[in-house]
């Protein structure tokens, strides 16, 4: 009887082998076509980044997105490969692309949203409060509405308070403060009034708009939930919002320090970063079971840490996780563009787009004419406020991952994304022409800049000049922030005093506001004299010749 049940079930063994196998090929076949997967979405966005910053002089993100729109799904991405099949296969549902390609975009938004924040300097941020808020607001009012009604005029929204026209506004708010900073510093704008200005009011437009964001977020899951929306409904949802916001800012600044007292007695750099990241992934969690968007828990964080001294180090530790995983976000944004559904909506995308870009440039640089700006200086301030790229792609993303728009919607933000960031540089180079643009000869005059160049005899010792002169500045608290740019480029503040340093082959230009221009002399002065000290310490180390002869020698003894 035992013998004839062991018979019966060898061909159930045999079955539940083969399908042991078959799933064990079938996952193994699944992890294959994930690597191949980003080890082209690496290369494209790599390749178009550098394409359009060496021939284009654009931002590497346009080049990413544009990489990403010809590989995904809806384009080259869905040619069938003999043997194989398509590399990006269409995925039904929301998103063309498969859940963990969308996944690892999603954790690329929290590096960046955590870096934005730790990349805010607080004490700038207070400092400028006034005309930042005035400037900022006016843009972010002026943006959403135009954003909402455009998406009215145009029938893809019901009403004002359909969830799309929300998005919609959202979407139109965002300011991109990385390119307009990066033309400043190398026009030597930079520590101008209206440059001062601009990166004020987009650190304020990042901050207003995230609030914004949650707003409406909650908003929409309350209509989607079936509730009918009121005012006094979206005063309680508004409230809500804001109060969790303001628990956790509260929270994290009251604790950062204690925090970072304590991640310093680990003595392991690494560590710390990892602790940090691991903390604003929690804080990003918590806040999408609160209701809200992962991207503000892990901006929170990033604001928290910025007061502390642990910033330099977690940039310094997470910029190889930023090298990597940003472009791929970029890349995978545009990879999500279906343009079988754009159809028909590419004239909506463009008066989209000239909507975003006026609502900027009127509603950022009306605010500014009574912030004693010129209107020369009130059009540069509302230009440098023109583009837009990741905030406005996360957005995006978090409205076409609930369903809140649909494709067509999420394609024509990524146009207005493009466009804006195409038309910003020409904008902003032709708003810095001429003279003052700020009211009264004497604020104008306290503004001027002056200028000083050092040339040293290679761009080893220049490179090693600035990173000691960089650091100096850090020593005396100020802000230092490193640019996107092609030359090294190094945004410095500290309350109302600005610079800037670029360091091209054997050359460093520091740019200094004329009022304080002893300060960024004498910080400079300092590190000069110490190279000459370390040059001439150099004199009695022994000669070169002698340690390479003692180093070959001693392999052989």
């Amino acid at each position: 009887m035992r013998r004839m049940e062991t018979i019966l079930a060898i061909p159930g063994l045999l079955l539940a082998s083969v399908a042991e196998h078959a799933v064990e090929r079938d996952m193994t076949h699944l992890m294959t076509q994930y690597i191949l997967q980003l080890a082209v979405i690496m290369l494209a966005a790599r390749m178009g980044g550098f394409l359009v910053k060496r021939y284009l002089n654009g931002p590497a993100a346009l080049g990413e997105l544009a990489a990403g729109m010809a590989i995904g799904p809806c384009a080259l991405g869905a040619w069938h490969i003999p043997g194989w099949g398509a590399l990006f296969p269409p995925v039904a549902g929301i998103f063309p692309v498969s859940t963990e390609l969308y996944a690892l975009a999603t954790l690329a938004s929290i590096v960046l949203l955590f870096l934005s924040g730790l990349e805010t300097d607080l004490r700038v941020f207070l400092h400028y409060s006034v005309a930042g808020i005035v400037v900022g607001t006016g843009g972010l009012l002026a943006s959403f509405f135009l954003g909402a009604w455009c998406a009215l005029l145009f029938n893809v929204a019901d009403s004002l308070m359909d969830p799309s026209a929300l998005f919609m506004g959202a979407m139109a708010t965002a300011t991109s403060v990385s390119l307009p900073a990066r033309i400043l510093s190398e026009k030597r704008k930079m520590a101008s009034p209206e440059g001062v200005t601009i990166l004020a009011a987009a650190v304020f437009d990042d901050v207003l708009g995230i609030i914004a964001l949650a707003i409406i977020v909650g908003m929409s899951k309350t209509m989607a939930s079936g509730a009918v929306m009121d005012w006094g409904k979206i005063s309680v949802v508004a409230v809500k919002s804001i109060g969790f916001w303001l628990i956790l800012m509260a929270a994290g600044l009251l604790l950062a320090r204690h925090i970072a007292r304590v991640l310093k007695l680990l003595r392991s750099p690494n560590t710390i970063a990892a602790i940090c990241f691991g903390l604003a992934l929690l804080l990003a969690g918590i806040s999408e079971m609160a209701g809200l968007a992962m991207i503000i828990g892990a901006y929170i964080m990033g604001l928290s840490l910025s007061g502390t001294d642990l910033v330099y180090e977690l940039q310094e530790q997470l910029q190889g996780v930023y090298d990597f995983i940003i472009p791929v976000f970029f890349c995978v944004m545009g990879m999500l563009v279906n343009f079988a559904a754009m159809k028909g909506l590419i004239f909506f995308g463009l008066v989209y787009t000239v909507m975003c870009i006026i609502s900027k440039v009127a509603g950022c640089g009306i605010p500014a004419l009574f912030m004693k700006f010129t209107p020369r200086g009130a059009f540069r301030v509302g230009a440098g406020m023109v583009p837009r790229a990741e905030v406005t792609l996360i957005v995006a993303g978090i409205g076409l991952s609930a369903g809140y728009i649909g494709p067509n919607l999420f394609g024509v933000a990524v146009m207005m994304a493009m466009l804006t960031t195409v038309a910003a540089p020409p904008m902003i180079l032709s708003a810095f022409r001429g003279g003052s643009g700020v009211r009264g000869e004497e604020t104008a005059q306290e503004q001027e800049l002056s200028t000083a160049v050092l040339t040293f005899p290679s761009a080893d010792m220049a490179e090693f000049i600035c990173a000691r002169i960089t650091r100096a500045f850090r020593n005396e608290e100020f802000f230092v922030h490193m640019l996107d740019s092609d030359v090294p480029t190094y945004q410095i503040r500290k309350e109302d005093m600005a610079f800037s340093i670029v360091q091209d082959d054997v050359h460093i230009t520091i740019s200094m506001p004329l009022q304080y221009e002893h300060v960024g002399r004498l910080i400079v002065l300092e590190e000069v004299l110490a190279l000459k000290d370390l040059l001439d310490s150099a004199k009695d180390m022994q000669s070169p010749d002698q340690m390479g002869t003692d180093l070959v020698s001693n392999l052989f003894v």
